[in-house]
C-alpha cells in the first residue's frame, strides 16, 4: 500500500479526502486513496481496509517499504520509520527536501494508537482558525505519530494512503 503526501502542504481547513482521490486521479493510479487522518467518522488505524492491514507493506511512491504492515504504525512507537526513505508527493517530490513543504510537518489528529483526538483535530478538519489546535508530527522525529500540538492556521504535510489493494 503506497504512501503519498498531497501536492502542497494544508491548513486543518481541508477536504483531504477528495484531495487525496484527485490527486491520485491525476498522477493515473487507480486505486482508493484516503487522507491520513483521523476524522470525526474514523479513527486513523481503521482507514485501511481489514482484509489488507497485516500482510501489505506500507510504500512510498518508488516502492521503497517505509513500514512493513499497517498495523505495525500503530504499535504505540509513533509510527517509527526510517527517515532515510523518502516520502514523496503524487507529483514526485521529496516532501522532506523540497520547499514547497517548509515545514516538515503532517498532520494526523491522533493518538500514537491511531485513535482521533477530537479536542486536537482542527474540529473534524474544518478550521483553519488561530485558537483551534490539531495534531501533527514533525518528521524528523522520525514519527509519523508523535504527539505535538499544533494551531490549525499552519499549513503541514498531509499524507495520502492506499486504503484497499487491487492487483
Amino acid at each position: 500500500l503506497h504512501l503519498v503526501a498531497l501536492n502542497f502542504p494544508l491548513s486543518g481547513d481541508m477536504r483531504a479526502d477528495f484531495q487525496c482521490f484527485r490527486q491520485a486521479q491525476l498522477a493515473g493510479l487507480t486505486s482508493t486513496y484516503r487522507a491520513f487522518l483521523s476524522s470525526h467518522l474514523q479513527d486513523l488505524a481503521t482507514v485501511v481496509r481489514k482484509t489488507d492491514r497485516q500482510h501489505l507493506p506500507i510504500v512510498n511512491l518508488q516502492g521503497e517499504t517505509l513500514f512493513n504492515n499497517w498495523e505495525s504504525i500503530f504499535d504505540g512507537n509513533g509510527g517509527q520509520f526510517n527517515i532515510h526513505v523518502p516520502i514523496y508527493s503524487f507529483d514526485g517530490r521529496n516532501v522532506m527536501t523540497d520547499s514547497s513543504w517548509p515545514q516538515k510537518v503532517i498532520w494526523h489528529g491522533s493518538t500514537a494508537n491511531g485513535i482521533r483526538l477530537v479536542s486536537n483535530y482542527c474540529e473534524a478538519w474544518h478550521t483553519a482558525d488561530m485558537g483551534a489546535m490539531g495534531q501533527a508530527s514533525p518528521l524528523n522525529t522520525g514519527k509519523l505519530l508523535d504527539q505535538k500540538v499544533y494551531s490549525c492556521n499552519n499549513l503541514f504535510i498531509v499524507l495520502c494512503v492506499e486504503n484497499s489493494f487491487v492487483s
